[in-house]
């Protein structure tokens, strides 16, 4: 940075991403970011998230945070998507590619992309 031009460009970049995981949206997605899930690769799925949020207009809807260990490490990466008024889903295994598709599916469509789920990875 050269100059308080440059750093106020850079701040006026981030707001958003700051904005989105401090919101108070119906839709909240909560990334497991503990040891166990940044060592699987938690920090591109978080990182998918934000930027397909931001991407999809959804920032007034969706809410994106992080949180220490779920407790379900041999599933890491696990996201945690709650909605108000639905039970909570919990993707597991998940990579930035499995983390669009996501957003596109589930958190713009409203359609729960099962084959990600807990409960679809435990009957293989």
């Amino acid at each position: 940075m050269k100059s308080l031009a440059e750093l106020a460009a850079i701040r006026e970049k981030m707001q958003s991403k700051v904005a989105l995981r401090e919101g108070e949206a119906s839709l909240r997605v909560v990334v497991g970011m503990a040891t166990c899930g940044i060592a699987a690769g938690a920090r591109p799925v978080l990182n998918a998230f934000v930027d397909g949020v931001n991407n999809a207009n959804l920032t007034d809807k969706v809410t994106v945070t992080q949180t220490g260990c779920i407790g379900i490490c041999q599933y890491e990466p696990v996201v945690e998507v709650f909605e108000e008024g639905k039970d909570k889903v919990t993707y597991v295994k998940l990579d930035a590619q499995k983390a669009a598709e996501i957003v596109e599916k589930h958190l713009k469509g409203g359609n729960v992309v099962t084959e990600y789920t807990i409960g679809a990875y435990k009957k293989d």
